[in-house]
């Protein structure tokens, strides 16, 4: 089992920066993948960032070249934080941190945190 705790997150201004942390507690030795998904309202919820153990990272072509995803670990927990340059409103929506696990790849949700971003 792994619980995930996201903090970060609020509203800005178009063009403003936001970041977003999450923090992975309890069988981190099994996570292979961490990423934030997001869902606007209305729409179905969709990848931002992944990044795997190895520190590959694949992003959503409309985040590219203004998101930046790290991962780090202390102790036992693991961290997941993306940096959010130049918001757009259409940025606006539920941001939710996931972890893939290692052998049967269980999945993991945090409780979503809420980025809104003003014309």
């Amino acid at each position: 089992q792994v619980q995930l705790v996201e903090s970060g997150g609020g509203l800005v201004q178009a063009g403003g920066s936001l970041s977003l942390s999450c923090a992975a507690s309890g069988s981190i030795f099994s996570i292979n993948v961490m990423g934030w998904y997001r869902q606007a309202p209305g729409k179905q919820r969709e990848l931002v960032a992944t990044i795997t153990s190895g520190g590959n990272t694949n992003y959503a072509d409309s985040v590219k070249d203004r998101f930046t995803l790290s991962r780090a670990k202390v102790r036992n927990t693991a961290y997941l934080y993306l940096q959010m340059n130049s918001l757009k409103p259409e940025d606006t929506a539920v941001y939710h941190c996931n972890v893939l696990t290692t052998g049967v790849g269980a999945q993991y949700w945090g409780q979503g945190t809420q980025v809104t971003v003003s014309s």
